[in-house]
């Protein structure tokens, strides 16, 4: 437990207590954060003698915030919710991706409805969780965050390759016949964020 907390509620004591956690994108994209967490609830104190653990946080609630929306998680649902299963890989994975098969990327684009490639500067891999990959497009005067959702969910982190080889095989399928009939580049071409 942080060393702030330790010892901030007498034994027997509830102190009411916030926690803060962020999620940041591994790659650097505008407006790195992802999602903020909130977990509120309360620090109790418990005699040392009696139990070696001290000071433990009684959760309550928290509270899920991300570009898009924010809504409250009870107890019960946040013990349910299972770990995505590429949580712990998924920096290195959208690292190896920009290092190292950069040329996926606009591939990958073809897959995003027309529209939203227009006066797209860049485009960079924001996150890949059990659901899909999500594409951050730049613009000059913002930015646009596409998912691109595997045709099966995940539920071990050996299924990725598979299924990320599916969401290209149907990219390699389908075009945007109005920019390749016009002779124009293909969407994102020098376009793609690698790490410097």
């Amino acid at each position: 437990m942080d060393a702030g907390l330790t010892g901030a509620a007498r034994v027997g004591e509830r102190v009411p207590t916030t926690l803060e956690f962020t999620d940041v994108a591994p790659l650097p994209v505008r407006d790195r954060v992802r999602a903020r967490v909130t977990v509120i609830g309360w620090l109790t104190s418990r005699d040392k003698a009696a139990s070696p653990e001290g000071d433990c946080m009684e959760f309550a609630t928290a509270v899920l915030e991300t570009g898009t929306c924010k809504s409250s998680i009870g107890l019960d649902d946040l013990m349910a919710a299972p770990a995505d299963p590429l949580a712990t890989c998924e920096a290195d994975v959208l690292t190896h991706l920009v290092e190292e098969h950069s040329h996926y990327i606009p591939l990958l684009l073809r897959l995003v409805e027309p529209r939203f490639l227009q006066l797209m500067e860049r485009v960079v891999p924001l996150a890949i969780d059990r659901y899909g990959i999500v594409l951050r497009l730049e613009y000059a005067l913002g930015h646009r965050d596409v998912r691109l959702p595997f045709h099966k969910t995940l539920s071990d982190a050996g299924q990725f390759s598979l299924q990320i080889q599916a969401l290209l095989t149907t990219a390699r399928r389908c075009s945007h016949p109005s920019r390749l009939l016009s002779g124009e580049r293909e969407p994102g071409e020098n376009a793609i964020s690698r790490r410097s």
